[in-house]
């Protein structure tokens, strides 16, 4: 996992090598592991949204997608 960008950085894609800037934010858990309400955060750029979902998803872990913070989603 990586740590949080500075404050005056924008958060980026959480896909292996994608520096794009996170529009979305996956938020998950994996029922095993985690309380029921805990939720664990892989940001997405509009390019891998869809492919990181669908592998929470296929796993059952995926809880909801929601427009990151400073996002420009946020304002559509």
């Amino acid at each position: 996992m990586t740590s949080p960008p500075p404050a005056d950085e924008a958060p980026v894609c959480s896909a292996r090598g994608c520096r794009a800037p996170a529009l979305w934010a996956l938020r998950w858990n994996n029922p095993r592991l985690h309380d029921a309400d805990r939720r664990k955060t892989w940001l997405a750029c509009a390019e891998h949204r869809e492919s990181l979902g669908d592998f929470l998803a296929a796993r059952g872990f995926l809880r909801e997608v929601v427009a990151a913070p400073g996002s420009p989603t946020l304002e559509g």
